[in-house]
């Protein structure tokens, strides 16, 4: 996915910068990178691999160079950003986060308007965010261009832009993903989690609208472009990508993720008894928090069982190689044996994606002593590969364990059935868990409703994006 973070300021923010683009590391595990503007020496800019390494450490060092009232930086799990653009324009920085289905027509097209060159990845695709500035080139202000790619682009963009002037920032046209602006007595900062600006001692000020678009300066801001009157913000922000503190949309992450577990271990329980287990876990961490609602809920304890290593492997699918992400997987793993051997145990997951790890899990838990594992997850199951933000490494929905078992079970017929698929009170929605069951190694699974994941999300059902599960736009 991404993430991004600004400043600007009657004071020095290279630090701000610094912390701010830190506190999204959990968004991306390629690249990061820092751009600062003095008014004297102009733009400093320094982009790092940040695979095997953390952000933070890597920029350690950079910060003494670092010096200036305004700046950007970004965590980016695609290109290498931000990026620097001389046009008729000025001299600005560019940083995105999103995805270009239609990048190689759009490239073509630009080609064929007379434009010589891109600077070539070593994939030989270009650059996203040199794309989008090329689009918004095209225009006679950023205003105007930032409009422009975002209508032509065939999946999203939000845009962040530091120019000598001030920062621009543009959330996506559906708004997909969140844009805030924190505020303090010495200026602004624009960020994608709203815990960055608090922690930095900017309050939250406000909320970028779909598809609006704000000049930003020490002084506050003012609205370019207006926001629009659709918005389909991701769902899975709550699910699984958006940090617990952070707040969209009114919504409070962690507190909507426990009320998703309540909302499963309720639900559940209107359809006959819960699983006689001892205990209620996470699959941790992200599961943890619904884990916890849905013990509050069920009467069950909630207990860790097994917790994750994480101070050199903050995320399993860091590294590039899915055999390495799995062996990582597998290391970060461990038991607490007191816990496991002879028990019962119930699992709640944020999700099931394509299911690999978690049959690693389950066999680990099962290898350590457990006598039932039960799993949950906190979403319905996941049909569609997603294809307006950049945050799955699939290259085909047939990767999906959900649509890769309805294949199994039923060919290709089985794909004309997948909202019955997916509603576990069908004949099949109760096959697919019951071959999902012993594909895995559960003993029971079921899955959250989407009316129910709503339900805890709390915002108008028009306004959220769910094509993950439903294929409709």
């Amino acid at each position: 996915m991404g993430g991004f973070f600004g400043a600007i300021s009657k004071r020095d923010v290279s630090l701000d910068i610094f912390f701010g683009v830190d506190y999204h590391s959990h968004l991306g595990t390629r690249r990061g990178g820092m751009v600062i503007y003095d008014e004297h020496d102009g733009f400093q800019r320094q982009i790092h691999s940040i695979e095997n390494t953390p952000f933070r450490t890597k920029f350690e060092k950079d910060l003494q160079k670092f010096h200036g009232t305004s700046g950007i930086g970004c965590i980016s799990d695609t290109d290498p950003q931000p990026l620097l653009v001389r046009s008729h324009l000025g001299v600005y920085a560019i940083s995105t986060v999103g995805i270009i289905n239609n990048a190689e027509a759009l490239v073509e097209d630009y080609f064929n308007g007379h434009a010589r060159q891109f600077m070539a990845m070593s994939s030989g695709k270009v650059n996203s965010s040199e794309l989008t500035a090329a689009l918004i080139n095209q225009k006679d202000t950023l205003a105007e261009g930032i409009r422009y790619a975002q209508e032509v682009i065939d999946g999203s963009s939000t845009i962040l832009i530091l120019t000598p002037e001030g920062i621009v920032a543009a959330r996506d046209k559906l708004g997909r993903l969140p844009v805030l602006i924190g505020r303090n007595e010495e200026g602004c900062c624009v960020s994608f989690e709203s815990f960055a600006c608090t922690k930095l001692g900017y309050e939250n000020a406000y909320e970028l609208g779909p598809g609006e678009i704000v000049r930003v300066t020490a002084q506050g801001w003012e609205t370019l472009a207006p926001a629009g009157d659709q918005m389909r913000i991701c769902a899975f922000l709550w699910t699984y990508y958006g940090y617990p503190n952070s707040n969209y949309e009114g919504q409070n992450v962690e507190v909507v993720r426990c009320r998703n577990g309540e909302i499963m271990a309720r639900e559940e329980a209107k359809k006959g008894p819960l699983p006689d287990v001892d205990c209620v876990a996470g699959v941790p961490d992200s599961g943890v928090p619904h884990a916890i609602g849905f013990a509050n809920a069920s009467g069950k304890p909630f207990a860790r069982p097994f917790v994750k290593y994480t101070p050199t492997w903050p995320r399993s699918f860091m590294p590039a190689s899915q055999a390495v992400r799995e062996q990582v997987a597998k290391m970060k793993q461990i038991p607490v044996p007191e816990l496991i051997q002879g028990k019962k145990l119930l699992f709640v997951d944020d999700s099931i994606v394509r299911g690999t790890q978690l049959r690693e899990t389950v066999d680990f838990l099962y290898g350590a002593g457990a006598k039932e594992v039960h799993m949950r997850s906190a979403c319905p199951p996941i049909m569609y590969g997603c294809k307006y933000l950049n945050f799955s490494r699939s290259n085909s929905s047939m990767e999906l364990l959900a649509r890769k078992t309805v294949q199994e079970l039923e060919g290709d017929e089985g794909h004309r059935h997948l909202e019955e698929y997916a509603d576990a009170s069908t004949q099949r929605g109760q096959c697919l868990l019951k071959s999902i069951c012993e594909k895995l190694g559960f003993d029971s699974l079921g899955y959250q409703s989407l009316e129910g994941l709503l339900e805890a999300i709390g915002i108008d059902r028009d306004k959220v994006c769910t094509y993950c599960w439903t294929g409709r736009e």
